[in-house]
């Protein structure tokens, strides 16, 4: 991806959340000048917290993507120890049309809740024997506290307000329907470089050209500015 490209994507990405009324803290307005300048900025860059924009290195952001916020996280020996802060949380914007890919994770479970915006579909799948999506299998979840099965293809459609909950075995991919989406995550531990397992092979950040210089700083950006 392009930076001109990553700086548009979030300046649309802003707006479109201060459209739905929600406030993000502080440091996600932040330059990368002003990242440097605060000195002390605590777990703010060890935890991966802010933005982050992929097309899974596909170069094909309005049919493959998503867009990212990660407002809180914990640390994977935290969870190990079962003591902590073992949660995390995210805001995503599933745009329409857009497919964010079939995975599943090793060990975060998550709850996925529309917060606002259109129809967030999700096509889910137990694993099969090969660990692989058994698309032929029927799909027990929970929905905002009470239990749902889906038949073998059967797609769950959440309206704003709307949760579901999904554990590391189940397979999903999701998009919006209808308009653009802002879906929140509340999950465990959140760990991007090693828990998450796609179905094609694909890399879960892109690579960026710097044509121009960043507006905000990505996740994938802090390894290099701190190093």
């Amino acid at each position: 991806m392009r930076r001109s490209e990553v700086n548009a994507i979030l300046a649309e990405a802003e707006a479109f959340i201060r459209s739905l009324g929600v406030a993000l803290p502080p440091f996600a307005n932040w330059s990368p000048d002003a990242f440097r300048e605060k000195g002390d900025i605590g777990d703010l860059v060890s935890a991966r917290l802010g933005w982050d924009v992929t097309d899974y290195g596909q170069g094909r952001f309005d049919r493959l993507g998503l867009v990212l916020f990660t407002l809180r996280n914990g640390r994977p020996e935290d969870l190990a120890a079962g003591g902590g802060r073992v949660y995390a949380e995210k805001l995503l914007i599933s745009r329409e049309g857009q497919l964010s890919p079939m995975h599943r994770h090793i060990r975060k479970t998550e709850d996925i809740i529309n917060r606002g915006g259109a129809t967030l579909v999700l096509d889910l799948h137990t694993a099969g024997a090969d660990g692989r999506p058994d698309r032929g299998a029927p799909v027990s979840v929970v929905c905002d506290a009470l239990p749902r099965q889906l038949a073998p293809g059967e797609r769950l459609r959440l309206a704003p307000g709307e949760s579901v909950t999904l554990r590391p075995d189940i397979w999903h991919a999701f998009w919006a329907e209808g308009g653009d989406v802002l879906a929140g995550e509340v999950s465990t531990v959140n760990d991007d470089e090693t828990d998450n397992i796609f179905e094609d092979t694909l890399p879960r950040f892109s690579e960026i050209d710097e044509d121009v210089a960043p507006r905000r700083l990505l996740v994938s950006d802090y390894a290099r500015v701190f190093a």
